[in-house]
């Protein structure tokens, strides 16, 4: 029973996303939580692409009909994906984080989040191996200015514009950290879904589907309450997260390092005017990632750009036209993969997957 989970943790490792040993096997015991020993035998030969039943089994060695149900059990809880295309079930791997984890939303006890935070150190330090990160940060709406010249795959709000099917999921992040009496009040539907992965979450019963507008007015209580705005990276999101610096497990083990702007892919930082500067500090305080202190001889505002990820969040807060975003230099942008399979495919290859 232990072999059949050390594998199965080696092959979701072998995933962008990975999944890293660690010497306290904590990584095993979330997968013995989840995963049934016949679940975890069967993820061994499922892969990141979608396949039919048939060719599943003959991976495995096993009748068709024996591990069917066992695929459409493992899929309603979130151990794989599976989706009906055209009449025929298919299923394929789904990696850990973003993945496996978020799928475990109505499924969450505390011992899972004990086990989990316990190990997110360990998954966070894949982050800084490679380039490409599975989120991105774009400006809120608010803070972009025509002077910015902004793409339409960095404006949150056009985004969403272009999506016909969206829906709302609550943020597993402050979900976990309300369990546990850690929240921090911030709202929890904060996670928007779209396309094919809407209906997956749908089938599941997560969330709840809603309109473009819904959706944007969702986007905007956020960034009032100081929620960061994360897109899958990619120019075709599949989704966006809104995100805290207390909750979110990403942002906030970002927030730890030195220079969360060298981890972060975004294209804009933060810029004071320090002639309009009152040394109010609302920038200051809403400020994620702690990139912004006062100057205490000018008493005015000060970036720190090693530490600000550019999502505008100091700009709407500032009463004095004192704040405002930059574009990064040519050589600093980032430009996002066209499909979050392409995302996937960058991760792989800077990972030396293959």
């Amino acid at each position: 029973m232990e072999d059949v989970y050390k594998k199965l943790a080696i092959h979701l490792d072998n995933t962008p996303g990975g999944y890293p040993e660690t010497d306290s096997g904590v990584e095993l015991r979330i997968l013995k939580r989840l995963f049934t020993p016949e679940q975890a035998q069967l993820g061994l030969s499922l892969v990141m692409i979608p396949e039919s039943v048939e060719a599943i089994a003959r991976r495995s060695n096993k009748d068709p009909q024996q591990i069917l149900p066992i695929l459409i059990e493992m899929g309603k809880n979130g151990l794989c994906i599976h989706v009906n295309r055209g009449g025929q079930d298919v299923f394929m791997l789904a990696q850990f984080v973003v993945g496996i984890w978020e799928y475990q939303v109505n499924r969450l006890t505390p011992e899972l989040i004990k086990d989990f935070n316990e190990y997110v150190p360990d998954l966070m330090k894949t982050l800084e191996k490679t380039k490409t990160q599975q989120l991105r940060v774009v400006p809120v709406t608010k803070s972009v200015t025509t002077e910015l010249n902004i793409m339409d795959h960095e404006h949150l709000e056009e985004l969403i514009k272009t999506q016909s099917k969206i829906l709302v999921a609550p943020c597993i992040c402050r979900r976990e950290h309300t369990m546990v009496d850690k929240g921090c009040g911030k709202m929890e539907e904060a996670c928007l879904i779209f396309g094919g992965g809407a209906y997956i979450y749908e089938s599941r019963g997560i969330g709840r589907t809603i309109t473009q507008e819904e959706a944007i007015e969702i986007v905007r209580k956020g960034v009032k309450q100081g929620l960061v705005p994360q897109p899958s990276n990619s120019v075709k999101p599949v989704n966006i997260c809104l995100c805290c610096d207390c909750c979110c497990q990403i942002l906030s083990n970002i927030k730890k390092t030195q220079a969360p702007a060298k981890i972060v892919n975004s294209n804009y930082q933060a810029a004071v005017d320090q002639d309009q500067c009152t040394g109010c500090q609302a920038c200051e305080e809403i400020c994620p990632m702690d990139a912004i202190e006062m100057d205490a001889e000018k008493i005015v505002a000060m970036v720190d750009y090693d530490r600000c990820i550019g999502c505008g969040l100091c700009v709407t807060v500032c009463e004095f036209d004192a704040m405002t975003l930059k574009a990064k230099a040519d050589t600093e942008r980032w430009e996002p993969p066209q499909t979050i399979v392409d995302t996937y495919m960058n991760i792989a290859k800077e990972k030396g997957l293959f």
